[in-house]
């Protein structure tokens, strides 16, 4: 029984890695969803600004 516990612990670790790379590909994308739209946001602002004296 002992000599199957090795097994377990690196279906564990596999488990772990694969959610861990997902997790950092999903954050990924979305940030650089937010990032653009923090440029489009900006790149807005910017072009309607007028100068009120």
């Amino acid at each position: 029984m002992p000599q199957m516990m090795p097994l377990n612990w690196i279906m564990l670790f596999i488990f772990f890695i694969m959610i861990f790379i997902l997790f950092n590909i999903m954050n990924y994308y979305n940030m650089l969803n937010y990032k653009n739209n923090m440029k489009n946001v900006l790149n807005k602002k910017i072009n309607n600004f007028s100068w009120k004296w």
